[in-house]
């Protein structure tokens, strides 16, 4: 019996791909689990729904020929890429295989990996790439680096479009870093995980310094000295486990809303709890997290960079089932003072939910700005206002909530009404006001404190007084600044109200290539 010339074809390309997993040497997969590592495709099986992986170019093989490359051509070339599912969605993927060349780029390599970021964003949908790689590919060259380039260019292209994600499952090292710090989000894994532009021997060899790999640019150095990474995990599968969680949290491209996912949390759930996690004393700690847990759906919230400038609370939750981004002053740390570090981190979070319609919801417990001569030598003046620019910038729904006390600059930046909130809410316990009382008498009295038989008395009654004239709960309301007072046990109730109220904004920019901000 003749075999059909199609099932002959489709018998030979079995054949070949057979050989190329049989092709792999067993000993290198063996090695990758040694070291608590899963290979490529093991790692696309935990992010992706099951079975909904598509893989493209498997066959791909590099055209390289000298420094024994010719005698070693394995098929896929050291790097999966694909598309899938994620929660029904659709998700584009890019995985190094270690096994093959280390995951080192080469010029085969690079373009996979540039037709996948094409259609992921051709289709307007995420793109989650797993690194694993030992840098550019030595034997190739020049070839290699410019191969980098295009994927730089792309990420940048695609910057604001569609969601980036990078999950750090590995070595990354000199310019390879570059992609994923222009990424969105960056998940890590402890101890297999590392990220640097010069390694321990360089950094040895030019600073005499000596330093382990981990040390240097492990997973706990970029997540709480760098910020460089978002999130760090003990395993691969609790790190994979959150990046789709977080990607169930974000819309497919930038003109598209984030999923609605109702949990049953009632919209009329009041927040009794609040009214006891909130001392009404200005200078008494709490944590913030616990205020936000009240308030969402269900008391969930996926917290972005929470061991890195711990004195603010950026998160994205759910209210009513729509996505929101919260951004909240910590007074369990630094009493929840502004630096430098807290300005970028809010500034970046704000920027990202501005830029995939994301509304923002801004909870104020602000003392003020960090003073100090370290904070003003490295620029709080210029990278403070990185958090006024993306506030500013921003045409999401924007509501802003004083829960206790707003001093200053901090005030101002912490997307008040003058900058362009739709909303500004207050408790009946805020204190809004340039400064503290205590500051603002020593300074307003000074003379008169200094002439006083009794200065401490005196200094006490100009401070009571500053209080009832300025700092009292209505003040701001008074005069606009502040569009409604609220009851704290109310607090999940009127934010819902308002974010539906808001949901169809439309706000137009004025023509312009792009801003300038401050760097």
């Amino acid at each position: 019996m003749t075999t059909h010339p199609v099932q002959e074809r489709l018998d030979e390309l079995g054949a070949i791909k057979e050989a190329a997993r049989a092709g792999l040497d067993p000993s290198a997969t063996e090695r990758q689990h040694a070291k608590g590592k899963l290979t490529a495709h093991e790692r696309i099986e935990l992010l992706l729904d099951k079975g909904s992986f598509n893989e493209i170019e498997p066959l791909r093989r590099h055209r390289a020929t000298g420094f024994g490359l010719e005698a070693k051509k394995p098929y896929s070339d050291g790097v999966i890429t694909g598309w899938g599912t994620v929660h029904g969605r659709t998700v584009f993927v890019y995985a190094h295989d270690f096994r093959i060349f280390g995951g080192a780029l080469g010029e085969a390599h690079a373009e996979k990996i540039h037709k996948v970021m094409d259609l992921a964003e051709a289709a307007g949908a995420p793109l989650v790439s797993l690194n694993d790689g030992a840098g550019a590919r030595i034997q190739e060259g020049v070839t290699a680096l410019a191969g980098y380039g295009g994927i730089f260019q792309r990420n940048t292209r695609c910057s604001g479009v569609i969601p980036q994600i990078s999950v750090m499952l590995g070595p990354c090292a000199g310019g390879a870093a570059y992609s994923p710090a222009l990424t969105d989000f960056v998940f890590m894994v402890r101890e297999t995980s590392q990220m640097f532009i010069t390694g321990p021997d360089v950094v040895k060899a030019v600073t005499g310094e000596e330093i382990t790999q981990n040390g240097l640019g492990g997973a706990d150095v970029h997540a709480g000295t760098s910020g460089v990474a978002h999130l760090a995990y003990d395993d691969e599968e609790s790190c994979l486990e959150d990046v789709r969680f977080l990607l169930s949290l974000l819309p497919s491209n930038n003109r598209e809303l984030a999923p609605v996912e109702h949990a049953g949390d009632p919209v009329d759930r009041a927040t009794d709890a609040l009214l006891s996690l909130v001392p009404a004393e200005p200078g008494q700690s709490y944590d913030i997290r616990a205020v936000i847990e009240e308030i969402v759906d269900n008391g969930e919230h996926f917290e972005v960079h929470p061991a890195w400038a711990g004195n603010i609370v950026c998160s994205l939750a759910r209210l009513d089932g729509h996505v929101v981004g919260i951004v909240a002053n910590q007074p369990a740390a630094m009493a929840g003072v502004l630096d430098i570090e807290a300005s970028e981190k809010a500034a970046r979070f704000v920027q990202f939910c501005d830029s995939f319609n994301i509304p923002l919801v801004t909870l104020v417990d602000v003392p003020g700005f960090l003073p100090g001569v370290d904070q003003e030598h490295n620029g709080i003046i210029r990278r403070g206002a990185k958090l006024l620019y993306a506030y500013c910038n921003a045409t999401v729904p924007r509501i802003s909530l004083v829960l206790r006390k707003a001093y200053g600059g901090a005030y101002i930046v912490m997307d008040s009404r003058s900058i362009g909130a739709d909303l500004a809410l207050a408790w009946p316990t805020n204190e809004i006001a340039v400064m503290g009382a205590e500051g603002a008498a020593n300074v307003i009295f000074r003379r008169e404190i200094n002439a006083s038989d009794d200065p401490e008395a005196v200094r006490q009654q100009r401070i009571k007084e500053y209080k009832a004239e300025l700092m009292h709960p209505y003040y701001a309301a008074e005069r606009g600044l502040i569009d409604d007072v609220i009851d704290p046990r109310d607090t999940r109730t009127v934010l819902i109200k308002s974010l539906a109220m808001l949901r169809a904004k439309h706000a137009d920019l004025p023509s312009r290539k792009h801003g300038n901000p401050p760097q």
